[in-house]
């Protein structure tokens, strides 16, 4: 196991380095994992599967080849459907081990980092389906919240859990055929990624029309200059010199592991929102920032089940808790439980204390386990809802406020609010609203 930003070559063994007489064991962790993603995304699942070995010489990569899926691979046609209507379809979804990481100094010297050598990874690949870079970002995007909503996958870009290689061509108006592909690598955001490939296609674009050809190469962005920049040459076709791994068997799913893995499958993020909107009523933007983060929707649906109101909850989640929420990759800091967020609601419907001091009590209780009703009667915050003890303060303001009180009298009705106002100042925010505006329209003699 490894960690990001541990110190180098501390999480290393024979096999991950590579040396003689190590052989590699299939983690069956990372393979239902990786069935769960390739589910998810709508693909066919190959009941047998194998794998092979990439050769190619890399200074990451001690054995000298890296064992992959090339022929053989588990998933197969899936496809990722984007909000804003764009099918794009997946190719496959297979695994492959990690390789080293190459640390470059600021002296021209290169050093090598053996931590994530031999961790499994997913690799998905797509058709070329995207049309643009806001598209690609928004790919990418979707495709992140899903592998966040499965639980296997953090999505930090920054840290390389998350990657992306994306290939860029371009075609004549009318053509379906793609001209020659540039692959853009190292890319840590996907602001940077949408960039990068808009910058691409337009390089692309002028190289043509100077009656140049595009060359086949992998390059990378620079994004303090905004540019893409080649990194090397692929003037012929690399020969990785594919063949079967001999150290592994063939991966065999049997039908009840996959059945079992599909069955554990949570909802996913679309849908979710989707429900969220037809079943609560919430606006799409709403529903989106619930779904920001699996532990957030967790907490919004739990609160809903305990309080009953879910737009209450939404608004109160919306509004306040996400200001202090923390996202950690899978993980979350949330300042507060379901419970405590449905115990609160529940004083504020009814009418224990005001919207205003319930966001007074959420100050006091976030980041502890205290119970909001506890708190309530400890500090005295109970709302004024006595109307015998409330009138005595209503007068006395209205009295005090003569020429506000004539244009409430004379037809303008607005004005009440100042003294509603007035009012919640003089108890501190505990008077009943809906009762203070009662004895105002007694005492003013008006209906409103």
């Amino acid at each position: 196991m490894t960690t990001f930003g541990e110190p180098p070559n501390t999480h290393v063994c024979p096999t991950c380095l590579g040396l003689p007489g190590a052989l590699p064991v299939l983690n069956e962790r990372a393979v239902r994992f990786a069935v769960r993603a390739a589910l998810a995304l709508g693909c066919a699942i190959e009941r047998t599967s194998r794998f092979a070995r990439k050769n190619y010489f890399y200074p990451d990569l001690p054995k000298g080849y890296q064992i992959s899926q090339f022929d053989e691979p588990f998933s197969r046609r899936g496809c990722l459907v984007l909000e804003s209507g764009r099918s794009a379809r997946i190719t496959r979804v297979h695994m492959e081990e990690d390789a080293g990481k190459n640390l470059h100094g600021a002296s021209g010297t290169s050093r090598v980092d053996f931590n994530r050598s031999g961790v499994p990874l997913v690799e998905i690949v797509g058709e070329p389906d995207l049309r643009s870079g806001e598209e690609a970002a928004e790919y990418l995007r979707a495709l992140r919240e899903i592998l966040l909503f499965l639980g296997v996958n953090d999505g930090n870009l920054e840290e390389g859990s998350f990657r992306c290689d994306a290939n860029v061509s371009i075609r004549p108006a009318g053509s379906d055929v793609l001209g020659t592909r540039v692959e853009l690598k190292n890319i840590n955001s996907f602001r940077f990624v949408q960039k990068a490939i808009e910058h691409e296609l337009a390089r692309q674009s002028d190289v043509l029309d100077s009656g140049a050809e595009v060359a086949a190469e992998t390059r990378g962005w620079d994004e303090e200059r905004g540019v893409t920049f080649s990194l090397r040459s692929k003037e012929t076709a690399q020969d990785y010199r594919y063949f079967p791994e001999p150290d592994l068997p063939p991966l065999v799913l049997s039908e009840a592991l996959v059945a079992e893995i599909r069955a554990e499958l949570p909802e996913l993020p679309r849908a979710k929102r989707a429900r969220y909107v037809a079943e609560y009523n919430l606006s799409v933007e709403t529903a989106r920032v619930l779904t920001i983060h699996p532990r957030v929707a967790e907490l919004f649906e739990r609160a809903t089940a305990r309080h009953g109101d879910a737009s209450r909850v939404a608004n109160f989640v919306v509004s306040e808790v996400m200001r202090d929420v923390v996202l950690r990759g899978i993980a979350a800091d949330v300042p507060v439980s379901a419970e405590q967020i449905a115990d609160l609601l529940d004083l504020v419907a009814s009418g224990a204390i005001s919207g205003k001091q319930g966001k007074e009590v959420y100050a006091k209780i976030r980041g502890t386990a205290r119970a909001p009703g506890d708190l309530v009667r400890e500090l005295g915050m109970a709302q004024v809802s006595d109307a015998a003890a409330l009138e005595p303060i209503v007068r006395r303001v209205v009295e005090a406020n003569p020429k506000q009180a004539a244009q409430v009298r004379s037809g303008k009705t607005g004005v009440m609010g100042y003294f509603v106002g007035l009012v919640m100042r003089e108890t501190k925010g505990s008077a009943n609203p809906k009762l203070v505006n009662e004895l105002l329209a007694k005492i003013l003699g008006s209906s409103s």
